[in-house]
């Protein structure tokens, strides 16, 4: 029997368990990424372990989502990560290079390689056909230690790619499409690969594209072989060393097959505030638009720009538009400078932002009260663009365009113009300069450390009894820019004491304060929650900070896959209703008792809550390998590695 693609890549990479769908497996990574918002903790991890250099091929570490510097806090920790990167064999990414994704895909992304990145987003190294999974910043200061990487061996999805895209209508408006299918919850322990004639018609730029927001989906991660366009590619990077072919074998199987007909797709947005919330442009159409924003790890590459700049040639932005654009790299910002591109872009009245994530996670460009805004990033949440009563709708670099010139939403078919050809280029600008390689003298590195960094919280081993109460009880579809809120707070993520106060900030105000109070008191704290928690981000901080308050379980209908690792990984134990009718039952403040956990745990069996205040008995569940149970026994990774090298 023949193999897909992410089986080949898992086999050679394996390095413990077998190769069974819904079983535990380990494998060996190849390369790390970090950012500067998960990665000065993921750093402080790394070095609490006592490894003197990373064990990986290549790990690097960007600086690319805190660049606003409004106060010492970004700064401070960006001198911390250039050191320590230089005294432990990281390359160091520095501001204004670049967008973690963008630039690794660039410079380092390798086909039948492995990638573990602290950012959700990390699958975009699939369009070069890399098995790139996000993670939180501890699993991947492991994998630097030299540490494999578990999870659960996925089902493996092949969507199927026919024909070739109209005119207008690009890869995010396939992804959308997706979207629309799969929805963004339901698909935990499953993998995306792509496949079929139509694979042949879209350039590793839109590839990416589509990989990138696999995210939002919930699966592990998507992935597009490795053919003549990704040798195209890499070798106009300079780098056709690094090509490898990687092709399904003509007899793979898969769990499931989705057809998607390129040809018959049109422009599609999601409305807010959910990445599958998925409307056409021409339903949309007459919408006042007020915020127009092109840019993000989704949508930012040369061709993504040039054709932005191609739409608006002798053009003029709607003058009741703001209208921001953000390459994705240095590399980027260079060719369309060079070109003329970008000045085609400033002269229609386009704003040029920093080559970092920027607008994307809130960090500036927040729309005025009530707006519409329209963006090419992969996330619309409520509030992630820090304004709570924006209304954010993702779109196409074309779509998104079409809005800057009129003024309402307009699909760009309507424009009445020739759709620009826009081909790869045969040779990139290279200038790896900001790039700064591992120092070969580490020795004599000083690692400098600012007033806002501290240790690692230390958990403590799961009690036998959890005894406490409702701290607080959330829907469906609770995030973690619900859990921990992005934008100017992210400043204080090595800061945890800090960072803690604003846990849940939006939903509940008070919620950090009341913790505090319990945790002093000797109260355990417990979350409730509906479906799909912990969806977006990777932001491991939705766990640490929740756990610095004392919170010693999450009780869900359900949980996305990197949030409930990294709940383990810091000691917070994930529990699942049997039954969803339970979820209706239990209350905020209501005093509740799980007891006889560390034999439950040791023994693989259910676990009891006691409702003191329903009075009610309801039986709770998890879905923990060994390995998983181990760690929350010892308080979390942290712990349970130094337990393992006694």
């Amino acid at each position: 029997m023949g193999k897909n693609i992410i089986t080949k890549i898992l086999d050679a990479h394996l390095v413990e368990g077998k190769l069974e769908p819904g079983t535990e497996i380990a494998i060996r990574i190849d390369q790390t990424l970090t950012q500067d918002a998960t990665g000065t903790m993921a750093y402080l991890q790394f070095e609490a372990m006592g490894v003197p250099r990373v064990k990986t091929e290549l790990s690097v570490s960007y600086v690319d989502h805190n660049t606003l510097q409004d106060g010492y806090e970004n700064a401070d920790d960006h001198r911390y990560l250039q050191t320590v990167a230089a005294k432990h064999g990281i390359h160091y990414s520095k501001a204004g290079n670049g967008i973690c994704h963008q630039v690794h895909l660039e410079r380092f992304g390798r086909p039948g390689r492995t990638l573990l990145g602290s950012d959700s987003h990390t699958p975009t190294g699939g369009g070069v056909g890399m098995l790139a999974i996000g993670a939180g910043g501890l699993d991947v200061a492991v994998a630097m230690g030299g540490g494999p990487f578990y999870l659960t061996c996925p089902k493996v999805v092949k969507i199927n790619l026919t024909g070739k895209l109209p005119p207008w209508v690009s890869a995010k408006d396939v992804i959308l499409a997706i979207l629309e299918v799969l929805t963004t919850k339901g698909n935990v322990g499953m993998v995306i690969e792509y496949g079929g004639d139509g694979v042949g018609t879209l350039s590793v730029p839109e590839r990416a594209t589509i990989t990138n927001m696999g995210a939002e989906l919930g699966v592990t991660t998507s992935l597009f072989p490795s053919d003549d366009n990704t040798r195209a590619f890499l070798k106009a990077q300079g780098r056709e060393d690094h090509w490898t072919a990687f092709a399904a074998d003509p007899d793979a199987t898969y769990d499931r097959t989705i057809d998607i007909d390129l040809a018959g797709l049109v422009p599609r947005m999601a409305k807010p505030h959910s990445p599958d919330n998925i409307a056409t442009v021409r339903e949309l159409a007459g919408t006042k638009v007020d915020q127009v924003m092109v840019g993000s790890c989704t949508n930012s590459s040369y061709r993504d720009l040039m054709i932005v700049a191609a739409m608006l040639k002798g053009k003029r932005v709607h003058p009741d538009v703001s209208f921001g654009v953000a390459p994705g790299s240095r590399q980027v910002l260079a060719m369309i400078a060079s070109n003329g591109a970008l000045a085609e872009i400033i002269a229609a009245g386009g704003r040029i932002l920093e080559s970092t994530c920027g607008f994307c996670i809130g960090a500036g460009q927040a729309p005025r009260t009530d707006a519409v805004s329209i963006r090419t990033n992969n996330r619309n949440f409520e509030g992630r663009s820090s304004t709570k009563s924006a209304k954010v709708f993702l779109a196409s670099p074309e779509s998104a365009t079409a809005a800057a010139l009129t003024g309402v939403i307009t699909d760009p078919r309507d424009l009445g113009s020739n759709y620009p050809v826009i081909g790869m280029p045969d040779w990139f600008w290279i200038d790896d300069s900001m790039v700064l390689p591992p120092s070969d003298r580490p020795d004599s590195v000083v690692i400098t450390r600012g007033p806002n960094i501290g240790d690692p919280p230390k958990g403590e081993p799961l009690p036998d009894m959890i005894k406490g109460r409702i701290t607080i009880k959330v829907g469906d579809k609770i995030t973690t820019d619900h859990i921990m809120p992005a934008g100017s707070r992210l400043k204080y993520r090595s800061n945890i004491p800090k960072y803690a106060e604003f846990v849940f900030e939006g939903t509940d105000p008070l919620f950090s304060k009341k913790s505090l109070e319990n945790k002093l008191a000797g109260v355990h704290n417990i979350v409730v929650a509906g479906t799909s928690y912990g969806q977006g981000s990777s932001r491991e901080h939705a766990a640490i900070c929740p756990m610095f308050l004392g919170v010693k379980a999450v009780i869900a209908k359900s949980f996305e896959r990197i949030h409930a690792a990294n709940l383990i990984n810091f000691g917070i134990l994930p529990l699942t209703f049997s039954r969803d009718a339970d979820y209706d039952i239990v209350e905020a403040g209501n005093e509740l008792e799980i007891a006889g956990i560390v034999a439950a745990l040791t023994s693989g069996t259910d676990l009891s809550l006691m409702d003191i205040t329903a009075r009610k008995q309801i039986v709770l569940k998890y879905s923990l390998s060994g390995r998983q149970r181990e760690i929350l026994l010892a308080g979390g990774m942290l712990n349970y590695t130094k337990m393992k090298a006694k």
